[in-house]
């Protein structure tokens, strides 16, 4: 934010007398207290915040509390502080779009008379629409969602409606979910949430606490209302105003819902919708299914870098930011923001898309010519929302003109492709838009505007109506036209008589004060004093001349200025006419914009799979359950999109019963995270449509990804590091399915290191046995890559783990110079050593540090009993040599000490006496040494 909040933007001066503040004081004495609510009062010419609102101002834009105020004294005193029309312009935009921890009130008035005017929140922007998008395209739409959870003892039924007040559409959906409200967050990152409604008191303590906190990860406002507004008895008869067509189709929709319909009726009621008339017979209504895209939950959305923030150093360190190459005023970024959170399941719809980029991609001349166009075309669905309103004016409609005169050059554009996908493209977008701008739609449009709007005068910024196109308007017109006349010859005989050169010497001026007068320099004025003072009335002598006039003159023009504002008048009411009339046409342009909108996004596609300095490939998709996730040369979009990156591919080959599940090891920046992250980001592009960055690439979709990347701690909710690691890692655990990709990045580092390694092997055993999803596994832990290896013992079932492959990233160390070289290629195979004593070397850590560490790491190895399981070639126990061990006699004697630890933990000892504790742990131990001759291996450690 700091660039809009820079020296232009210091604070105005805070201009109130003794009587004004006094009364201000008096009024914002009575305000009720709200916490959230961020308050700004309209001094006309600047805006000013009081109390708490003025402090959190000062310091979060102005960063200095040198900017307050004091208002009044003493006790009685508020802290203030104004800010400019532009700084607060940024400062809405700020906390409406960007954060959500703040609502925003604008009161207008004087005195202690103040009354407010505006309101919204992250999900209701409404009355600050203008404020917001006047300067700045809508990137994005807010969806208002309200929940209604029933808790019940095996699980939540979660009823979920929300409405879209842009694209005026209402949805309901309902679903069963786990203690993690894993299905909720999913739904809430797809549908782009912005506020969230919930019941007072909804469930208990701890459920309340988890649903918050998963609403939290989300970055969702949590707005609570009560109870009551969750009831569903007048429901039906609402949405029979609200909702456009037969209400049949309606009533059968709602009947098959119980929760969500409550969430729906507190929706209708929050955001006021039947109390604006425009609404009714405007919004449409869907069923919400949590199975129709790839699920995605908030870890997922930060680990993979799919929407842009506010810390990114450039555009392309999002996903967004790098895709988003769209042409179209604001309907196509929009269009990719939804996209890149819902991808699509269906193999056939993934193709259809990746058809169409394909022919994008081929023929060059045609996409290029085809985002000349889309250059031109305004944000339809925006001026439809303002004509539904009835906020438009004729410069609205002149845009819609102007946007539906491209089409022809958009349909001549594509109807000179004959690639292979002639018939898609025709049935895609030829066709429609023949339907489209038929007579019956968009020429009826045209023709209504080129009939009543003067299109002489847009080059003069002026939007006015024909005077052809109403009667009353063109005599209007012609007496307007003989007034000028007459005025004008006036104008004539009047230089004739002053002997004064017409235009030059004498002027006829036009002005709000006067109306129509005559002026001369003040250089001429002598020539003419004696008849100025006795033929005319002097008005004004000025720097620039003298103004005067006469009777004939003033009559004329009073009747010129009567004639205008009677013009004026009736030009108002046929504006009115023609808006009405063109907000008949919505439908048609909801369709064209849906379909403009879609070919922006497939174009930036084309052109970002083409411009790249290695192009991307397109990928081939299989159905879940089938096929391998093969990636051969795979890259990071957004890394090798940096100035300074010359990125390295490297390939990544899933297959099924083989390398399904892969354990990742090697040093610490040596890429490991980026290669784990990059085969995410490369599936979640393939399905939105997108080509991917690879040499070839095969795909079989994935219902969801779960990412767990560098969890951080979370003070402000009593959420340490590990905790949140656990966190997300029960989401995964409970979320996960065999169709779903999950990516896991140093999964227990934050805790004890046995610890951490027993939690990790056990979440690695469960995903491999029990999920069976692919999965990408990161780790410093070497000691996991034995999973790869591991049978269970004889005496059970037999029972390999199956799918278990050991990959690393390679590094170079020169024996000599003992320097560590980044080699940033995946390679098959465990890494054999580590490498964080390098890295420090890297960092420039003092010589006698890293050689300390050097000789404690060397003691820990060898006194660590992993590396004495692990390793087969042959070391020292204490002074006696070390034997090899073959893998029969260390899985025995490893399963003996197992069932001796088992035996060990069953006991009830927090029942037992101390003493008869002690004797029983005694004996335990006594016959495990015993039983543990019949096993060389274990004698070693008794």
């Amino acid at each position: 934010m700091d660039e809009n909040f820079n020296e232009q933007n210091k604070p105005p001066e805070l201009k109130l007398d003794a009587k004004q503040a006094q009364g201000f004081l008096s009024f914002f004495k009575t305000l009720p207290n709200d916490p959230r609510a961020v308050r700004f009062f309209d001094r006309r010419d600047y805006y000013t915040a009081h109390g708490e609102n003025a402090s959190f101002i000062a310091k979060t834009y102005y960063h200095t509390t040198t900017a307050l105020r004091q208002l009044g004294s003493g006790s009685d005193g508020l802290s203030s502080v104004s800010v400019s029309k532009n700084m607060f312009e940024a400062i809405a935009r700020d906390l409406l779009l960007e954060r959500t921890d703040h609502t925003l009130e604008l009161y207008e008035g004087n005195g202690s008379n103040w009354r407010l005017m505006k309101s919204g929140t992250p999900g209701n922007l409404g009355s600050f629409e203008d404020v917001l998008f006047a300067n700045n395209e809508m990137q994005d739409t807010p969806v208002v969602v309200a929940l209604f959870p029933n808790f019940r003892e095996n699980g939540c039924t979660v009823g979920l409606g929300y409405v879209d007040l842009t694209r005026r559409v209402l949805g309901l959906s309902e679903f069963l979910d786990d203690s993690r409200f894993t299905n909720m967050e999913s739904a809430l990152v797809a549908l782009g949430c912005k506020e969230c409604l919930l019941p007072m008191e909804s469930g208990k303590s701890s459920e309340s606490r988890i649903l918050n906190d998963a609403l939290t990860k989300c970055n969702v406002m949590v707005t609570v209302r009560k109870k009551t507004e969750f009831k569903t008895r007048d429901l039906v008869q609402d949405l029979c105003r609200l909702v456009k067509g037969s209400i049949e189709p309606v009533k059968d929709l709602v009947s098959g819902f119980e929760y969500a319909l409550g969430a729906l009726s507190a929706l209708l009621s929050y955001a006021e919708l039947l109390a604006d008339e425009s609404n009714y017979g405007n919004y449409t209504i869907q069923r919400y299914n949590l199975d129709s895209y790839m699920r995605l939950d908030s870890a997922a959305m930060r680990a993979l870098n799919v929407l842009e923030s506010k810390t990114d150093a450039n555009k392309n360190f999002s996903l967004f930011g790098l895709m988003n190459r769209t042409c179209t005023a604001g309907m196509g970024k929009r269009l990719l923001h939804m996209w890149l959170k819902q991808p699509l399941l269906d193999v056939n719809e993934i193709n259809t898309r990746l058809n169409l980029v394909q022919a994008f991609v081929e023929d060059t001349a045609l996409r290029q010519v085809l985002r000349q166009h889309l250059k031109r075309i305004a944000d339809i669905e925006r001026l439809m929302h303002y004509l539904e309103k009835r906020r438009a004016g004729l410069q609205h409609i002149v845009k819609l003109y102007q946007s539906s005169m491209r089409l022809p050059h958009i349909k001549s554009a594509l109807e000179q492709y004959d690639g292979q996908f002639l018939s898609l493209i025709k049935e895609r977008y030829l066709d429609p838009l023949e339907f489209l701008s038929d007579d019956d739609h968009l020429s009826k449009f045209i023709g209504l505007v080129e009939a009543s709007i003067d299109l002489d005068q847009l080059e003069n910024g002026e939007f006015m109506i024909s005077s052809s196109y109403d009667a009353a308007l063109s005599a209007l017109k012609e007496e307007q036209e003989s007034l000028e006349r007459q005025i004008h010859s006036l104008h004539e005989r009047t230089a004739s008589d002053l002997n004064l050169p017409i235009g030059k010497a004498l002027k006829l001026d036009k002005g709000t004060q006067f109306g129509h007068v005559f002026r001369i320099t003040k250089k001429e004025e002598p020539k003419i004093r004696k008849k100025l003072t006795t033929q005319f009335i002097v008005l004004e002598t000025r720097k620039d001349g003298v103004k005067f006039t006469n009777t004939k003159l003033k009559r004329l023009g009073d009747l010129y200025q009567k004639i205008l504002e009677e013009y004026k008048c009736s030009q108002k009411e046929l504006v009115n006419r023609v808006v009405q009339t063109a907000a008949t046409f919505s439908k048609v342009f909801e369709s064209l914009a849906g379909l403009l909108s879609e070919l922006d996004v497939l174009l930036s596609f084309a052109d970002l799979a083409s411009s790249c300095p290695t192009p991307y490939t397109r990928p081939d998709i299989t159905s879940p359950d089938v096929g391998d996730i093969i990636l051969e040369g795979s890259r990071h979009p957004c890394v090798e999109a940096q100035d300074w990156v010359n990125f390295i591919p490297n390939d990544c080959k899933l297959v099924r019963g083989k390398s399904w599940f892969q354990i990742i090891t090697g040093p610490n920046m040596g890429g490991k995270s980026t290669f784990i992250r990059q085969v995410g980001v490369n599936i979640l592009m393939a399905q939105v449509g997108s080509f991917v960055p690879c040499d070839k690439a095969t795909i079989s979709v994935r219902d969801c990804i779960f990412a767990r990347v560098g969890a951080g701690d979370c003070q402000l909710r009593g959420v340490s590091t590990f905790m949140q690691e656990m966190l997300e890692t029960a989401s995964i655990l409970k979320g996960a399915t065999e169709k779903s990709l999950i990516i896991i990045d140093e999964l227990g580092r934050g805790t004890s290191t046995y610890d951490g390694f027993g939690l990790a092997w056990a979440i690695c055993e469960h995903i491999v046995e029990v999920i069976k999803a692919p999965t990408l596994f990161a780790t410093h832990f070497h000691e996991l890559t034995a999973l790869a290896h591991e049978n269970s013992h004889h005496e059970s079932p037999k029972k390999q783990i199956v799918g278990v492959e050991n990959y690393h990233v390679s590094a170079h160390i020169d024996s000599s110079s003992r320097k560590l070289t980044m080699l940033y290629k995946v390679e098959p195979g465990a890494c054999d050593q580590s490498f964080g004593i390098h890295v420090a070397e890297f960092a420039n850590f003092p010589e006698s540090v890293v050689a300390l560490a050097r000789e404690k790491a060397a003691e820990l190895e060898d006194f660590s009993p992993a590396a004495i399981i692990l390793n087969d070639t042959k070391r020292e126990v204490g002074s006696k040599r070390k034997r090899e061990w073959n893998s029969d006699e260390m899985s025995d004697g490893a399963a003996h000490a197992h069932q001796f630890l088992k035996n060990f933990s069953d006991l009830p000892l927090e029942t037992m006496e101390s003493k008869q504790a002690l004797q029983l742990v005694k004996k335990m131990k006594d016959d495990f040494e015993k039983d543990a001759v019949n096993f060389c291996w274990l004698q070693q450690f008794l």
